[in-house]
């Protein structure tokens, strides 16, 4: 059904580990994204989010239907990581958004290193992912819901051997250059659809980098 609805269309599977237990790293365009990877993952995952989004109750148990892994930012957050290792310790994959909030522009934003921290508590692989056509299915400042062309695309993973000897910045510019190169080729197929299943930014020149700032640091995710 969500397939047909906003014609998800997945690539680079080829890429999803075997076996689970790692952390599966994404941009963030809607609140509509923990749907968007749940169906694109062929398996079952678990998502990180902030507590306050529970506060709608119908969408608090939509969320918790989804394996919502609740982080409370008033009290820390720490409740929320030692779930968060838990379950990776124990062999589920996690879904994080390390940008921290949604996109106002559809755009890629600059990495918090909170997802540097968990990676290495739980000495998992990082799965980086990235889509086009959440923005455009549900823009940070509506609630309305339209049909849209989302493309996802998977990247290759990074091992724990591969990060084990960077700094927190270094790997963080490591994924960002992973998120960019699937973010520019989910954006060069939806470039490639009807203009009404396009964002207005996803059909600028795709010879323009998006934006990717500098990492900062703050493990919490929106």
């Amino acid at each position: 059904m969500m397939i047909l609805y906003f014609r998800i269309r997945v690539h680079g599977l080829r890429h999803y580990p075997d076996e689970d237990g790692f952390l599966i790293c994404s941009n963030h365009q809607s609140h509509l994204d923990p749907v968007i990877l749940g169906v694109a993952c062929p398996r079952p995952i678990n998502t990180i989010g902030r507590k306050t989004l529970t506060r709608v109750k119908w969408f608090g148990k939509f969320l918790y239907w989804l394996d919502l892994i609740a982080i409370d930012r008033e009290g820390g957050g720490l409740e929320g990581l030692k779930e968060t290792l838990k379950r990776l310790k124990r062999g589920e994959s996690v879904l994080i958004f390390p940008e921290g909030t949604r996109t106002t522009d559809g755009q890629l934003q600059p990495l918090k290193l909170g997802f540097a921290t968990i990676a290495r508590r739980a000495k998992v692989p990082i799965l980086p992912v990235a889509f086009d056509g959440g923005f455009d299915a549900m823009s940070r400042s509506s609630w309305l819901i339209r049909p849209a062309n989302i493309q996802v695309v998977f990247g290759p993973p990074i091992n724990q051997a591969d990060y084990h000897d960077l700094s927190d910045d270094e790997l963080a510019g490591l994924l960002s250059e992973r998120l960019t190169s699937c973010f520019l080729q989910a954006r060069k197929m939806c470039k490639m659809q009807p203009r009404s299943c396009r964002s207005p930014t996803a059909a600028s020149d795709l010879r323009k980098d998006p934006i990717v700032r500098p990492p900062s640091n703050d493990w919490q995710n929106h």
